[in-house]
């Protein structure tokens, strides 16, 4: 499968789009003034402490405190609680102590933090909506040929790496060269894997495969000399405040997807071509001859048609070539996902119709999913089948679509009323909230009252006003829509009305009022 990265940079905002076989499959958006926070690492300070949802509050410089969970708190720091006096004789908060190992069993919150604690973590998923960030104490930094864990004793190979003479192979090569950057001087090999476990932990990314071992320990080499520089910062900051940022948002996609068959890569940024030369050249040499600058008449997301189907990505709904659809809708909890046959009749039967539209639906949703970066869980209604061999086929087209999304994505099981449940790894907004607003008109509800209703509404107010108040009068200001309502199809309601109050009502049309809006006033 041929991919091609097109990479739009204006003065503040940054647009990246992965592009496979023509077709737009994902896009990633930064704005200056809403940088994702994602990876990098703060020192915080626990501002409250939640027994009962055996979490904490952490202050860490944001508009809103993050959350950090029991789950995610390293074991060390809960021996650091039970072990450190309350404040040193200066009156500081007591040395941090680096995480080393996974959270006891049953580790209660109040033993692992305490309020006024000072900590360090890092950003696993960006603030959403109205919930702050999401926060670990198990630290984990990622560089073009490894994943960085202080203090976690592991080392692992991605499983994206099939052959397994490859994967022995760089396993026993990060394992020797952790071996030496621990002091271990036992030699090449070693003793047996049982016998000994590294300080910190190491997972090779699918970039490395092939590599030779000194390019292996020279980014491992890197990675700890970054590690031992946050480590310092973090000793100097004085506060919540931020120690180490992760990388910009194109470095940052050519770094992730690197590993994939990026056959050529597109900017329309001279300063940007140069940022990523000078990268690529560094760290992914091998990327270097692919990357170009784009000098095309046009702008670079007309080529695939880009900002339409950006554009189309909003929508609720997705039209199927076969002329069915999926209506795709995005709630708090969860995402849902329905399948419709729409005007799509087949040419055999009704089953064969519903089975080819399901087909088809598992592959947009897929697409669909990576393209608004929909994550959290999600609920899939295909269309019934009563063939338990096309459910079977229909479910396996659909996980050999998702097999293609880098994110990582689970189908839990069909229920019993034959729904889909899966989940895919929320981390950023979705597309949707990246770019839109909540509607003003309908408050994000979806939908808005019906002139009807907005005028039996004032006539119920209306009632309220003339009989809890003495006036002369009353003024009804509304939007256009419901004053032709009242004064046509509701006129002889709105003079009933009026005589049942005695009271004459005067109408205003006031044309920036939504259909929801209006006043009654007393004159």
């Amino acid at each position: 499968m041929s991919a091609e990265l097109l990479i739009n940079v204006t003065p503040r905002e940054t647009r990246v789009a992965l592009i496979e076989n023509g077709v737009l499959q994902e896009i990633f958006i930064e704005r200056a003034s809403r940088r994702g926070l994602v990876g990098n690492i703060y020192k915080g300070r626990v501002c409250r402490v939640l027994p009962g949802m055996q979490a904490a509050f952490v202050e860490i410089g944001l508009d809103r405190a993050a959350f950090l969970h029991a789950s995610d708190i390293a074991d060390a720091d809960a021996q650091q609680v039970r072990d450190a006096p309350s404040s040193s004789e200066d009156g500081s908060s007591p040395e941090r102590t680096e995480p080393v190992s996974m959270l006891r069993n049953g580790a209660a919150i109040t033993d692992l933090v305490r309020d006024g604690q000072e900590v360090l973590v890092q950003v696993i998923k960006d603030p959403l909506g109205t919930k702050g960030a999401r926060l670990t104490t198990h630290v984990s930094i990622p560089s073009c040929y490894l994943v960085y864990m202080p203090g976690a004793g592991t080392i692992g190979v991605s499983q994206r790496i099939e052959d397994e003479d490859e994967r022995k192979r760089l396993r026993e090569l990060v394992r020797d060269a952790a071996r030496r950057a621990d002091g271990d001087d036992t030699g090449p090999g070693g003793a047996p894997c049982e016998e000994w476990t590294p300080a910190d932990g190491y997972i090779v990314r699918t970039a490395a495969e092939g590599y030779p071992g000194s390019i292996i320990e020279a980014d491992m080499a890197f990675l700890r000399k970054l590690w031992a520089s946050v480590n310092e910062l973090a000793a100097s900051v004085n506060g919540p405040g931020i120690v180490h940022e992760d990388l910009t948002l194109v470095i940052r996609t050519l770094r992730e997807l690197s590993a994939t068959t990026i056959e050529r890569v597109r900017i329309d940024s001279h300063d940007t071509l140069e940022r990523v030369l000078d990268f690529t050249g560094r760290f992914l040499p091998e990327m270097t001859p692919r990357i170009e600058l784009y000098t095309g008449e046009g702008p670079i997301f007309e080529l695939y048609a880009v900002e339409d189907e950006i554009q189309r990505a909003l929508h609720r709904k997705v039209q199927l070539k076969s002329g069915g659809h999926i209506v795709i809708d995005q709630t708090e909890a969860m995402t849902t996902v329905d399948v419709n046959t729409g005007g799509f009749v087949g040419h055999r039967n009704f089953e064969e119709t519903i089975f080819k539209t399901n087909l088809e639906a598992a592959q947009t949703i897929a697409r669909q999913l990576r393209l608004r970066n929909l994550g959290g869980i999600i609920i899939i209604d295909f269309i019934d089948m009563g063939n338990e061999t096309h459910k079977r086929q229909v479910l396996r087209a659909l996980e050999k679509a998702l097999a293609r999304d880098h994110t990582r994505t689970h189908i839990s099981n069909v229920s019993p009323l034959g729904l889909v449940e899966m989940t895919r790894k929320r981390t950023r907004e979705s597309l949707e909230h990246v770019l839109c607003d909540p509607c003003p008109t309908c408050d994000a509800r979806g939908s808005i009252k019906s002139t009807d209703t907005v005028c039996y509404e004032i006539f119920r107010e209306i009632l309220r006003e003339a009989r809890q108040f003495d006036t002369e009068r009353l003024l009804v200001i509304t939007s256009p829509e419901v004053t032709d309502q009242l004064v046509d199809e509701e006129s002889s309601a709105f003079a009933e009305l009026e005589a049942f109050i005695g009271k004459p009502i005067t109408l205003q049309v006031e044309s920036r009022y939504s259909r929801e809006q209006y006043d009654v006033v007393l004159m």
